[in-house]
């Protein structure tokens, strides 16, 4: 049994990510803006209400804990575009202040930065919404960062090109830094199969230090 900590834990992603933890006995402390929105009642359930963007916030609710997740996107609104890389950057800034304990960290990224077969990248097509854009180059940038990080142990997971709420089927296939494209060339999964890949990487490590993807 694990320990984890889950920051947007109430949103589409975080909530997944929420679910499959408890579904497999892991104790949960989920960080949210409004602990209202959390109505749930589960005995490895804690919900506290924290800052991604201090890093005091982050190391008073990680201490102790196996796993910091962050499921903190751009996908509630342009406001929250401009978090993806200082939440990245406190996440860090914050577990460092832990020293050797520190838990390991798992950060909820995007799909624009992944290579295509044709050798471009996701959020080279044409005619991607200015939004959706946005919100790719920001986990790009996050992504970045990450890969300057050496004295955290971070995992940034990029979901296929479409994820959205659906069935729960617990198959799915990965890579590193390619799209997962399946036999009619569609890259997708949903957030339930998502959740499952996140929770399988907690529980078998194999992208430390990495970042690594997962769809159909």
């Amino acid at each position: 049994m694990a320990k984890i900590v889950i920051f947007g834990a109430s949103g589409t992603i975080g909530s997944r990510i929420l679910d499959e933890a408890l579904r497999r006995g892991h104790q949960a402390t989920a960080v949210v803006r409004d602990p209202a929105r959390l109505t749930r009642s589960d005995p490895n359930l804690t919900v506290v209400t924290g800052d991604v963007l201090d890093p005091e916030s982050v190391a008073a609710v990680a201490k102790g804990h196996d796993v910091v997740v962050s499921a903190v996107g751009g996908g509630d609104g342009p406001g929250h575009i401009a978090t993806i890389r200082p939440a990245a950057e406190s996440l860090v800034a914050g577990l460092r202040t832990l020293g050797d304990g520190a838990p390991r960290l798992i950060a909820v990224g995007g799909a624009g930065s992944l290579r295509k077969p044709d050798g471009t990248q996701v959020w080279d097509a044409e005619g991607l919404p200015v939004f959706v854009l946005q919100i790719m180059h920001a986990h790009g940038d996050a992504l970045d960062f990450f890969r300057t990080v050496t004295d955290v142990r971070w995992t940034n997971f990029s979901p296929a090109a479409v994820i959205q709420p659906g069935e729960r089927t617990g198959a799915y296939r990965t890579a590193l830094d390619d799209l997962v494209i399946d036999s009619d060339g569609n890259s997708h999964i949903s957030a339930e199969d998502y959740a499952v890949a996140l929770l399988e990487e907690i529980e078998t490590p194999r992208h430390i230090g990495e970042r690594f993807t997962a769809g159909y």
